[in-house]
């Protein structure tokens, strides 16, 4: 079975490897804010997603540098994505998105920009400066779905019905942006029927990318505390193995597939523990995936 991995999509647009610098622009979310809830999703950190975010004390450009930095051993005359990470990044006045986004377009080092947001928190004149800005380097739009089934989404208080994602990614790629979905995968009390309905309906729904998140049990999270009360337990590894195997098998062969499982702060991380060996995990899903091939 052939997937598209995000590491091939890079060389094939511009060229080369791209090293993804994450940043925290100083936002909240309408989940955190009192607009929806003020505790987020019942999985989110107290860093809005983005545990591994520079600094929202410094400028886009201080946070720029230092992440070039971090993999200056690495790379020479790198090119960079500026990845708005933290939080809901589309959850301002426009005109301070604007200077955010056009901050990191103007280093000449980075050659796209990807923003991290709720399909809720997309009005029109958003979406029309992301076009505008689209125009004169990638933006990439990232949607957090995690799921389609409704019971799930109002057991971890995501806020929005699957109808507001609909929407969202019909006026996103009406106006030329790439998409690119969250879905976590191992939520509680779903079966693994409905995780590979969730990957199937993101598939079929038009968009670019996929990024397909084991979940993290975290600590300071809400999730946690029904974890550590013996609600429900994690994903083994094998089981999560096989079950990514199937969902590639379920999307388009030109999907870009950007994510197979994702970092958990291991400083936080409570399960499953199997996750921090990410080598030993990244290595067994290619030969679940080469196997499901023959």
């Amino acid at each position: 079975m052939e997937y598209y991995s995000f590491n091939q999509y890079l060389k094939d647009t511009f060229g080369q490897k791209v090293y993804k610098i994450a940043l925290d622009g100083g936002f909240t979310c309408p989940n955190r804010d009192g607009t929806l809830g003020t505790g987020g999703c019942i999985f989110c950190s107290g860093d809005g997603s983005g545990d591994f975010a520079q600094s929202r004390e410094l400028s886009v450009t201080a946070q720029l540098a230092r992440g070039k930095e971090k993999v200056a051993k690495k790379i020479h005359n790198g090119k960079y994505i500026a990845y708005f990470q933290a939080f809901t990044n589309t959850y301002a006045p426009v005109e301070r998105l604007r200077a955010l986004y056009e901050e990191a377009m103007s280093d000449p080092e980075v050659v796209a920009v990807s923003v991290a947001t709720r399909p809720d928190c997309l009005p029109n004149e958003v979406i029309a400066l992301l076009e505008e800005l689209n125009k004169r380097k990638p933006v990439w739009v990232e949607l957090g779905l995690q799921t389609i089934h409704e019971k799930t989404a109002a057991y971890i208080r995501r806020g929005y019905p699957l109808s507001v994602y609909d929407e969202a990614v019909r006026k996103l790629k009406e106006n030329g942006l790439q998409v690119i979905v969250h879905v976590i995968l191992g939520l509680p009390y779903e079966t693994t029927e409905e995780m590979k309905a969730t990957v199937s309906y993101v598939g079929k729904s038009g968009v670019d990318g996929v990024k397909l998140q084991l979940l993290h049990v975290l600590r300071g999270t809400d999730i946690a505390r029904e974890y550590l009360a013996g609600k429900f337990q994690t994903m083994e590894m094998e089981e999560y193995v096989n079950l990514i195997a199937k969902c590639i098998a379920l999307l388009p062969p030109d999907m870009v597939i950007h994510r197979m499982t994702g970092d958990g702060d291991k400083a936080k991380l409570i399960a499953p523990k199997w996750s921090a060996d990410k080598k030993r995990v990244l290595n067994a899903l290619k030969k679940a995936i080469a196997e499901k091939k023959r």
